[in-house]
């Protein structure tokens, strides 16, 4: 049976977009030291990246940017990055294979599991794919707005980046809908 695995990264950052990826592995094959993305050292999610995509059928990677987090919610805009996702894999699932309790709408047998990028060695792949993904596109970010330390913190609401949201403003890559941004936006 032909199982991917889907995960995302980056529903509670204040910036960026929320990134879902899509991995179909090869049965045959163990890549050593896969785990949920949470529990690995950022070196060892870049390593890892490139063993996955090596030893992948098909992975893909999908993304909603934050205006569209803004229109229609983090949820829904997590469930449509997860449809891209699986939409840009080369392969045809039979089995698709979410972390948590939510699944985007597919053609395609779906199911959840909590806590399933600690379980499933697909959704773990995903989940590493989905995190390195997004933390380079925040680290590239971080070229653009340097004053805003997004390669320390992603976007999450640390102590610096709201100091940096209040001295520098509100920049295009924020959620507008989320409380802190909504705040000093409504404030400004």
């Amino acid at each position: 049976m032909i199982v991917a695995g889907v995960d995302e990264a980056g529903r509670g950052p204040l910036a960026g977009p929320v990134v879902a990826a899509a991995v179909i592995l090869r049965k045959d094959e163990d890549i050593e030291g896969l785990n949920d993305s949470k529990k690995i050292s950022s070196e060892k999610r870049a390593m890892l990246v490139s063993k996955i995509k090596d030893h992948s059928i098909s992975w893909a990677i999908g993304l909603s940017n934050n205006t569209e987090i803004d229109s229609i919610n983090i949820l829904q805009a997590t469930m449509l990055a997860m449809q891209r996702a699986i939409d840009g894999l080369t392969q045809i699932p039979e089995l698709i294979l979410v972390d948590g309790n939510q699944a985007p709408n597919s053609d395609v047998k779906v199911k959840t599991i909590i806590k399933g990028d600690q379980k499933e060695r697909c959704i773990m792949a995903a989940s590493i794919i989905a995190k390195v993904y997004r933390d380079n596109y925040m680290i590239q970010l971080d070229e653009l707005y340097p004053d805003y330390g997004f390669k320390l913190h992603k976007g999450y609401p640390t102590k610096l980046h709201l100091e940096a949201l209040k001295s520098y403003g509100i920049m295009n890559e924020h959620r507008l809908s989320f409380k802190p941004v909504k705040e000093i936006n409504e404030s400004s």
